[in-house]
């Protein structure tokens, strides 16, 4: 290979995330030409609904796909929250790169925690699993959905749209805004996405010659945390149309794993957590959700489904 072409969507953090694998692969292969292709997908041209009306995380991801399929780009960089559970037949994640900040943040111009929100204020969110969170911690706090990009967001914050919002501090710091962040919300207060904070490179299963391309930019510690996280939403039907959590961490070969599934008005959270050497990530994702469907997952996820979106 003397090139190759990364799809990435046009936001301004997708691409500093398609940027930073080119720069890295560049470091690494000096002769490689490494070219980004630019493209707006159906997730983000629909921002007046949220994605659990509109078909999901999926929508962010389609056309980068379809893309590779056609063989326009080699390669696909997303943000592995926004990655589907399961990836379609024929594609397969290469490598999984060092985590950022795995945490939610809170972002606001008039007071440093949620807190220190008086009654009646409004937090915009695009997440159910953050909002289900925020109203069973802070019931007297208004919560309303908030879609676009991270500068379209912020906008509508300093625009007095909201008084405070919640954001991934990932994106805030790659993207040079950590100084927008008043505090970060800890697991315990607001349990992460599967995936938060990692990226995540896609290409199709039948590319070998890629996946020892991109070898060296696999993150072992971070897969390991990673997949761990995704097989406990994998097995519980994780998607963007319930609340639910998976956060790991690693210390001395040993995975911890913490799960949450919620009703998004805050009524109900279900949480379980347990622990496993890092060579049985997968399974210990599945072991924690099995907590949560003997804790009641099951009926609770099918419930929320079955509402009117």
């Amino acid at each position: 290979m003397d090139k190759i072409v990364i799809a990435s969507r046009e936001s301004r953090l997708a691409m500093w995330q398609a940027e930073h694998i080119q720069a890295r692969l560049q470091a690494l292969y000096p002769h490689l030409a490494v070219e980004i292709l630019g493209m707006t997908t159906q997730g983000d041209q629909i921002l007046d609904k949220t994605l659990s009306k509109i078909g999901g995380k999926g929508l962010f991801v389609k056309e980068l796909e379809v893309a590779m399929a056609e063989g326009r780009a080699d390669l696909a960089v997303h943000s592995l929250k926004d990655v589907p559970m399961t990836l379609p037949e024929g594609f397969a994640l290469a490598a999984v790169c060092e985590r950022e900040d795995p945490r939610d943040a809170f972002v606001s111009n008039r007071c440093h925690s949620l807190s220190e929100l008086p009654a009646g204020s409004v937090v915009g969110t695009s997440s159910l699993r953050r909002e289900a969170q925020l109203r069973a911690r802070f019931p007297h706090l208004m919560v309303k959905p908030l879609r676009g990009n991270v500068q379209t967001r912020l906008k509508k914050l300093d625009d007095g749209e909201f008084d405070a919002i919640i954001l991934a501090a990932a994106g805030l710091k790659r993207l040079g805004l950590a100084e927008r962040i008043r505090s970060e919300l800890a697991p315990s207060e607001s349990l992460p996405a599967a995936g938060q904070g990692a990226l995540g490179i896609e290409i199709r299963a039948d590319r070998a010659d890629l996946m020892a391309l991109l070898a060296p930019l696999n993150h072992p510690d971070t897969r390991a945390c990673v997949s761990a996280e995704r097989a406990l939403a994998r097995e519980l039907g994780g998607s963007c149309q319930v609340p639910l959590g998976a956060f790991a961490t690693l210390a001395d070969g040993t995975l911890s794993l913490g799960g949450l599934v919620a009703h998004p008005d805050g009524s109900v959270v279900l949480t379980a957590s347990a622990s496993a050497p890092a060579d049985y990530a997968d399974a210990l994702g599945r072991a924690v959700a099995r907590k949560l469907i003997d804790a009641g997952a099951r009926p609770l996820i099918e419930a929320v489904l079955a509402e009117p979106r």
